[in-house]
């Protein structure tokens, strides 16, 4: 009976070390751009365990990287069937979504994640891009003004409010653009607008 658990001990001590060699060597090749060889490493992991929550929500992650969006939203829907609650991997469905212009459903999902959490910061954020990419512009400016309000000095809710604002009021917009550059002297997008 010891040499059993003894083996089955040593087995499962092995197939850990293939884990971790699996994650090491994933997010190596993630580094380096190397997305097809980032998953390729992940699959006999994934052959094994295809009902982990983490591996399904890297696998979603690579996809996406790869624009592989049918794959990425595989894993990422199959990833918050594992684990219901979690917020995560819907922020990655609908960053999916955002990518493949889908905006209905990234809509959709972002209800989920803010009715859950409705100051979540990246869920408002989504939420805000699609509304922009439907022309909803009074929701989205609703919606930036909330967060805002919680972080004033959000330089990705600051631009969000400057691109609402340029449709609307191009001197508000471009002070708008004048204070991102105070916060972030670098930001290409509001060096972008105020050279328009």
């Amino acid at each position: 009976m010891k040499k059993i658990i003894l083996l089955i001990s040593v087995c499962l001590s092995l197939f850990a070390l293939d884990i971790k060699k699996a994650y090491y060597d994933s997010y190596n090749y993630e580094k380096m751009g190397d997305y097809k060889d980032a998953i390729k490493v992940l699959i006999p992991v994934f052959n094994k365990y295809s009902n982990g929550y983490t591996l399904n929500l890297r696998l979603g992650w690579l996809f996406y990287l790869s624009k592989k969006y049918k794959n990425a939203i595989e894993h990422y829907k199959k990833a918050s069937i594992i684990a219901p609650y979690s917020i995560e991997a819907k922020l990655g469905i609908m960053r999916v979504y955002l990518a493949a212009g889908n905006y209905d459903n990234a809509l959709k999902v972002g209800d989920v994640i803010l009715k859950t959490d409705y100051y979540n910061f990246y869920g408002n954020y989504y939420e805000i891009t699609a509304l922009m990419a439907k022309k909803q512009m009074n929701t989205a400016l609703k919606l930036t003004e909330k967060m805002l309000s919680l972080y004033p000095t959000s330089i990705l809710y600051l631009v969000k409010l400057g691109e609402i604002y340029y449709t609307k009021d191009k001197i508000k917009a471009k002070k708008i653009f004048e204070d991102v550059l105070i916060l972030d002297p670098n930001n290409v997008i509001a060096k972008e607008y105020l050279s328009k």
